[in-house]
């Protein structure tokens, strides 16, 4: 059972209406990522041209937070039709690129998506909400301007994170093809950020707030389930600098995982399927 305690990490990240306030703007572009975004913005212009609708930074550079050399570049792209397998690998080698290229950054991803899709409503408060508030606009028209404002309730809690049972057999099979420790080390941060961020969403509407912040996210998370604390911040610290140790891998999907997910299923319920 969840102990019901004040959390120590004050409740921010809203508006005065109890809305979440959009994070991220282009003026807080750390100095070293200044060149990157502005190669990006420049090549994601040639790849697509007039077929791309809008382009978004999202994650630590556009937050003020990145690190050199340890952080990734993160980008959304909102085409103005559906993109193809062909797009995928001409993100994916655009990716690549920019990865060689820049030591500032430590990766590049970059999720791609059609406006309609983005604004549909089965997305609405999943990849909707993503974008309207955690996404700084680079290129085109804002698809912020036709979404609403969101709060930390129970219903955006099971539409962003209540699909981590799905995703857990997913996750086994990753570790299992993993065959090196590069792509064993990236899986740890991939899924220590997930359960992180899960883990807070779930106690997010008791809290009524939102940080994208990993340690105070898992601090907010300690504070509702201290049984589960220790997991929460160790977590957050691998999120930010991974090992690749198959160890943590095997505890996340055998143990923190599925105890996450039961106790998500319960509070909040799962999230909606998609078609």
């Amino acid at each position: 059972m969840a102990a019901e305690t004040v959390p120590a990490v004050a409740a921010k990240g809203l508006d005065a209406e109890g809305y979440i306030e959009r994070e991220g703007s282009l003026g807080r572009l750390p100095h070293p990522f200044r060149p990157v975004v502005a190669a990006a913005r420049d090549r994601v212009l040639g790849l697509f041209g007039a077929r791309l609708h809008s382009a978004y930074l999202y994650g630590s550079i556009p937050r003020g937070t990145a690190r050199v050399g340890r952080s990734d570049l993160d980008l959304l792209l909102a085409l103005n039709e559906e993109p193809t397998e062909a797009d995928r690998e001409d993100v994916r080698r655009f990716g690549e690129a920019l990865d060689e290229e820049f030591p500032q950054i430590d990766g590049t991803g970059t999720l791609l998506y059609s406006r309609t899709q983005l604004l549909s409503e089965p997305e609405r408060h999943d990849l909707g909400w993503f974008v309207a508030c955690l996404c700084t606009p680079l290129l085109g028209d804002d698809l912020a301007e036709y979404l609403p404002r969101y709060r930390p309730d129970s219903l955006l809690a099971r539409e962003t994170n209540g699909d981590l049972a799905l995703l857990l057999p997913r996750w086994r099979e990753r570790i299992e093809a993993a065959d090196s420790d590069e792509t064993r080390r990236r899986l740890v941060r991939f899924m220590s950020r997930h359960l992180v961020r899960t883990a807070f969403t779930l106690v997010m509407p008791r809290w009524n707030g939102w940080t994208s912040d990993l340690a105070e996210m898992a601090e907010v998370f300690s504070a509702y389930y201290p049984e589960r604390a220790d997991q929460a911040r160790r977590a957050a610290v691998l999120g930010r600098t991974p090992t690749a140790d198959t160890t943590v891998l095997r505890t996340y999907v055998d143990d923190l995982g599925p105890w996450l997910a039961d106790e998500y299923t319960r509070v909040h319920g799962t999230k909606t399927p998609r078609p």
